[in-house]
């Protein structure tokens, strides 16, 4: 059988900074907490935490003092800055910069909206890292819309800027902006800032799965990503399985096939990959 990993899956680029600032600042000893999941994967963190890395929550991190603490890639709000500054935390700050940029739109788009009585809507998953960062930047004052029961909470008289989690799907974000367009009164202003390297997994994810027998998704089961990209390589290739370790992998699955192909979200580690490729290619 022929096994073929999915040389464009994997780590995106603000994932990597972040495992590459927390590597090289635990290899000059000390303590490293991490405030959050560095990574929605279960396996990469058990190998970061084995190298030092202490994972926490918010609530934690609000006790700490006299400390070095990660920023992952998601960003934080504000007030992780300013806790910090007051009991002399070092941040090492590994927010993507696509992520960076998009809290700068926001902090904008919500001091000109405050002039004009009016609306920051964020399309994103309520809760998620990404999204508390954003809504930080105006005060936790932004309209958070998941789903579309959220639109009862905009008004539509009144004039508004939408933005979108960078990880969320293009077509989706046009959906949702022409549904809040159609509804409006007010002036809207829709920014597309979902990031491409994202984004653009779709339609490659799309392409790999369609070329094997049987599809391997490798992914962390908290991952919004994995599970999204899990659904685009189910649609083409109905024989895809979703695992998060290769110990969930089953033999019987690859009987009779000719080739497997094994893919990954944006916060699945390539080595990761691999072991699940040395174990499908031994059946």
């Amino acid at each position: 059988m022929k096994v073929e990993i999915d040389h464009k899956s994997g780590f995106c680029f603000g994932v990597v900074n972040a495992i590459k600032k927390a590597e090289e600042t635990l290899d000059k000893g000390g303590m490293l907490f991490c405030l959050g999941d560095i990574v929605h994967n279960g396996m990469e963190i058990k190998r970061l935490e084995s190298i030092g890395l202490i994972t926490i929550d918010r609530e934690k991190y609000f006790t700490l003092k006299n400390c070095q603490v990660l920023l992952r890639a998601h960003g934080e709000p504000p007030e992780t800055y300013t806790y910090a500054k007051a009991n002399n935390i070092e941040l090492i700050d590994a927010t993507c910069p696509v992520v960076l940029k998009l809290q700068q739109r926001v902090k904008e788009a919500f001091q000109e909206m405050e002039q004009k009585d009016g609306q920051v809507i964020i399309f994103g998953k309520k809760g998620h890292a990404e999204v508390i960062g954003l809504n930080g930047q105006t005060n936790n004052q932004s309209i958070i819309v998941e789903h579309e029961d959220d639109l009862a909470k905009i008004n539509s008289n009144k004039p508004a800027y939408l933005f979108a989690q960078t990880t969320k799907p293009v077509d989706e974000f046009y959906e949702l902006a022409q549904k809040i367009e159609s509804r409006s009164t007010g002036e809207l202003v829709v920014k597309d800032t979902i990031c491409r390297q994202v984004a653009n997994r779709v339609p490659r994810m799309k392409e790999f799965a369609a070329q094997h027998d049987i599809l391997i998704f490798v992914g962390g089961k908290k991952s919004s990503n994995a599970k999204f990209l899990f659904e685009v390589c189910l649609k083409v290739n109905p024989n895809s399985h979703f695992v998060s370790s290769p110990d969930e992998l089953d033999s019987g699955w690859f009987e009779g096939k000719k080739s497997a192909g094994i893919c990954g979200a944006t916060s699945t580690p390539q080595w990761l990959m691999e072991e699940v490729a040395e174990l499908v290619k031994s059946y």
